[in-house]
């Protein structure tokens, strides 16, 4: 007892100083803060649907949470803890927002069972199971769009079996067509068509970046899609000896998303996302007190880029945090 309140002490004098919260806190299947979706996946991973049922039925039209809650709830039952899933879907057979959890999962599944390893290093039967599942995705993806065609979330699934599949550029086009059609200026559609462009997948450093620059040029304050040019620079170039996070055009493309993040709806469920890019970012031109101030905002969480290419997720983020916390006290002041 005589150690506990130092000890205690000693971690509020952390969290206040450096902003950062015990290692054991860290949600590594979130990126940011929401109670309600908390639940709902607690829940579930306990055999229980109905918060999962209301969840969505609160989004509404909501597009940007359902993509969220599909793709968080889709996890759980990825991880073969599907059970209330089947539960929900046999309670009220031809809902909507079951079958969209339902393609969600399929598509979860298979890139679990890829795994995030290079192709050279991914077996034989490992990409047999991926092309599997992918192939048979395509009914459950069809009947989540039969069942409420206005919404773009299934056809989010349908980018990553693109990506997977290898559908020609063409191909592509068309879907991004329906997909914009539908809500021209989404989050995770918009991330995720991203990826496809990408040199590591169906395109080029080239194509990345004009994606990501056409996208941001033409969405509207706020929508947070000013971060795609940020994005597309990461993945062309974050593996570069020497990578020139400090340049005049990256600190632009920082101030840039910075501003337009401001200017977001403050409960927009993917800018947590954005300000993990932006603190890591910010961490790496040694903007200690900016990057601070966007990781206190998610401190807790890390499901999000960059840490989500690390194996060791939490303790990556725990480091760089850590880091920007002590660095922050001893930064300068701007003038």
């Amino acid at each position: 007892m005589a150690l506990l309140v130092p000890i205690c002490l000693l971690l509020l004098w952390c969290w206040l100083g450096y902003g950062l919260l015990p290692l054991r806190w860290q949600n590594a299947y979130l990126a940011g803060p929401d109670a309600s979706l908390q639940r709902a996946c607690r829940a579930a991973i306990r055999g229980h649907w109905e918060p999962a049922a209301r969840l969505f039925e609160d989004a509404g039209q909501d597009w940007e949470r359902r993509s969220l809650y599909a793709q968080r709830l889709g996890y759980v039952a990825a991880r073969r803890n599907d059970r209330w899933l089947k539960a929900w879907e046999e309670t009220r057979p031809g809902n909507p927002d079951a079958a969209l959890v339902v393609a969600r999962a399929r598509v979860l599944y298979a890139w679990k069972l890829r795994g995030g390893a290079f192709a050279h290093s991914t077996s034989q039967s490992q990409f047999e199971g991926f092309h599997k599942e992918l192939l048979a995705s395509q009914d459950d993806i069809a009947r989540a769009m039969a069942l409420r065609p206005d919404d773009p979330t299934p056809l989010v699934d349908e980018i990553w079996r693109a990506l997977g599949l290898g559908y020609p550029n063409q191909d592509m086009h068309a879907l991004w067509s329906e997909i914009t059609a539908r809500a021209p200026y989404h989050f995770e559609a918009h991330t995720s068509a991203l990826q496809y462009w990408t040199a590591k997948w169906r395109g080029s450093n080239r194509l990345a970046r004009e994606f990501a620059e056409k996208s941001a040029a033409g969405a509207p304050p706020g929508s947070l899609l000013a971060v795609l040019p940020l994005i597309a620079w990461y993945e062309n170039h974050a593996d570069e000896p020497g990578a020139g996070f400090c340049s005049p055009q990256v600190r632009a493309l920082v101030d840039t998303a910075l501003a337009d993040a401001a200017l977001a709806d403050p409960d927009h469920p993917r800018l947590p996302e954005v300000r993990h890019l932006l603190a890591y970012f910010l961490y790496r031109q040694g903007r200690y007190r900016a990057a601070r101030e966007q990781f206190r905002q998610v401190d807790g969480f890390t499901e999000a880029l960059p840490w989500r290419y690390s194996f060791a997720k939490p303790l990556y983020y725990r480091a760089v945090r850590t880091k920007t916390g002590r660095k922050a006290l001893t930064e300068r002041r701007p003038r």
